[in-house]
């Protein structure tokens, strides 16, 4: 009884993964975030940065970043067993508008951002976030 035991759990656990929604490589699949600054220079000093940008989960604080006009913001992650992993954004388009944007949710990016080299790419623009698989199409998502 005791050897069935120790058969059962392994067997069942098996069992589940075949049954999984999405193929087992996921888990191990690095997806590659970036967020660039398109907005339009309003100074005469193209060093002042005029985007401020927060991007966390609920484990994991990317941090804050002042970013320049062309500037780009990246990080990598996986998508968790539970595919629950989301990294949100709050972008700040300094003294103009703020919106908070989801910058990656794996049930809705894992297989769109797989076809650019599993890279979910965002551009911050003067009329909102723009996501693009690609590098080549961008949709706007998020109008401010």
């Amino acid at each position: 009884m005791t050897n069935l035991k120790g058969i059962a759990l392994p067997l069942l656990l098996a069992l589940s993964l075949l049954h999984f929604p999405f193929s087992e490589s996921a888990w191990f699949i690095n997806y590659h975030i970036h967020i660039r600054n398109d907005l339009p220079l309003l100074t005469a000093q193209p060093e002042t940065p005029n985007l401020f940008l927060d991007c966390k989960s609920t484990g994991k604080d990317i941090g804050d970043k002042l970013m320049l006009v062309k500037q780009d913001y990246t990080w990598d992650t996986k998508i968790n067993f539970a595919r629950s992993t989301h990294f949100y954004c709050t972008a700040r388009w300094v003294d103009h508008k703020e919106i908070t944007f989801d910058a990656f949710r794996a049930k809705r990016d894992e297989s769109r951002c797989k076809k650019y080299h599993n890279s979910c790419m965002w551009s911050v623009r003067s009329d909102g976030i723009y996501f693009s698989n690609n590098n080549a199409t961008w949709q706007n998502e998020y109008p401010w």
